[in-house]
This record gives C-alpha cells, sequence and structure tokens, in this order.
C-alpha cells in the first residue's frame, strides 16, 4: 500500500510540473514572438510609409502616419495566431523625423481563475537614413521648382 502511494503521487507530481511547464513555455514563446512580430512589422511599415515624392524634392525623409498605420495593421493581422485577441495601441506617430511608439497586449490561453495571462510589448523606433547633400535635390530647390523645404518649419 505504501508503494502504491508513492508512486500515485509521483504521477500527480509528474502531472502539475508538466502543466506548469506548459503554461510558462506558452508564456515565453507568446512574448518572444509577439515582440519580434511587432519589430519586423514595424520597420517594414515605416519603410513602406516612407513619402518618396518628398524625398526626392527636399532631401528630407518624412512618413505619412494614416499610411503607416494601414501598413502595419494589415502586416500584422496577416502574421498573428488567431488563438489570442490582441490590442494595439499607437502612442506616438511623428512624420518628420519618422518616429512611432507602439503597445501591443496580448492574451495567452491560458488563464487561472478566469484571470488570463496577458502580454505586453512596447517598442519606439526611428527610421533613419544617411544624410547627405544630393546636388540634384539642391540645385532643384534653389531654382524654385516644386519647393517643399518650408513646409515642416
Amino acid at each position: 500500500m505504501n508503494r502504491a502511494m508513492l508512486i500515485v503521487g509521483i504521477i500527480l507530481l509528474a502531472i502539475i510540473a508538466f502543466g506548469v511547464i506548459n503554461i510558462t513555455q506558452s508564456y515565453q514563446t507568446g512574448n518572444e514572438l509577439d515582440y519580434y512580430l511587432l519589430r519586423e512589422t514595424t520597420e517594414a511599415a515605416m519603410t513602406d510609409a516612407v513619402d518618396v515624392g518628398y524625398y526626392r524634392l527636399s532631401g528630407l525623409v518624412r512618413m505619412d502616419k494614416e499610411k503607416f498605420v494601414e501598413s502595419f495593421i494589415r502586416r500584422f493581422s496577416q502574421n498573428v495566431a488567431n488563438s489570442r485577441t490582441y490590442d494595439i495601441g499607437f502612442y506616438d506617430i511623428n512624420e518628420t523625423p519618422p518616429k512611432v511608439s507602439i503597445l501591443v497586449k496580448s492574451e495567452t490561453a491560458a488563464s487561472i481563475n478566469d484571470e488570463s495571462l496577458g502580454i505586453t510589448n512596447r517598442i519606439d523606433a526611428i527610421l533613419e537614413t544617411n544624410y547627405y547633400n544630393n546636388i540634384y535635390v539642391t540645385n532643384r530647390t534653389r531654382a524654385g521648382e516644386l519647393d517643399y523645404s518650408e513646409v515642416d518649419r
């Protein structure tokens, strides 16, 4: 009888350990995947939202806010898992210089007392470029052809 209870206790302990490991692994994997998805999606959406016409005319990098948000949400929704709900918050979007601050909250499938475990990731991204003087752009803006250099001032 003593050995039988010992075996039952070991089996119960193993089941509890596997459950805790499964919840922890799900939480950590979800956090890592959400972070890398957020980072890559932000970078791609910022690159998509660069106003190429403005850059050609003034030599300054500017990002379109609406285009960034549209591209970010489209790309993010194509790559997320359907097993969780996501809450995306845009806290700061600057057009010049291109800077964004995004907070993504998600909930895991695991729950304790009807409280699900939440994952929160925040990223601040600035789009940088090699700033150099483009002679062609400088000559066109000094000649008065489509001068947009004073728009942001």
